[in-house]
């Protein structure tokens, strides 16, 4: 089990990270939800079955949150990569449109790859959408690198240590 990690803004925001809670069910599918209308304008909640029921369906995996106070500002998950043994694939990534920018993404992903470390992924793959410039740009930052495009999808890989 991951402990719970506090991160300080100089304005006095308190970000720390922590496990998904059954409780939290509706709060986090709104956050991924609204990120998604975000991006695409519109939305279709049919293409996202696996948030209507989050517990069930990240049933022993690692799904995280961005808790701040009592607020969830972000989320992800990391998963065992169907069919390939000592992979784990990072999905739900989110974090909520005010709180960008403030280093929040990076406490997740920071949090998701200790976790891929501990459960023997030696390797995370993920994807993105490839018109995502800034969500590309951040993995990249990030030390992942693109193994290639497709269906409009940039799909990036990176070795553990």
């Amino acid at each position: 089990m991951l402990e719970t990690t506090q991160l300080h803004y100089p304005s006095d925001k308190n970000i720390h990270i922590r496990p998904f809670h059954p409780q939290d069910q509706a709060a986090t599918k709104q956050l991924i939800l609204a990120g998604l209308a975000d991006h695409w304008g519109t939305l279709d909640p049919s293409l996202n079955p696996d948030l209507n029921d989050i517990a069930h369906s990240y049933q022993g995996e690692t799904f995280l949150l961005a808790m701040q106070g009592k607020e969830i500002v972000g989320c992800g998950a990391l998963i065992q990569e169907e069919g390939r043994e000592g992979y784990g694939r990072i999905v739900r990534m989110s974090v909520k449109k005010e709180n960008r920018r403030q280093g929040i993404g990076q406490l997740i992903l920071a949090h998701l790859e200790t976790a891929a470390h501990q459960r023997h992924f030696h390797t995370i793959v993920l994807e993105t959408t490839q018109t995502w410039a800034d969500v590309v740009a951040f993995y990249l930052a990030n030390g992942y690198q693109i193994t290639h495009h497709q269906n409009g999808d940039t799909h990036f890989q990176k070795t553990t240590n």
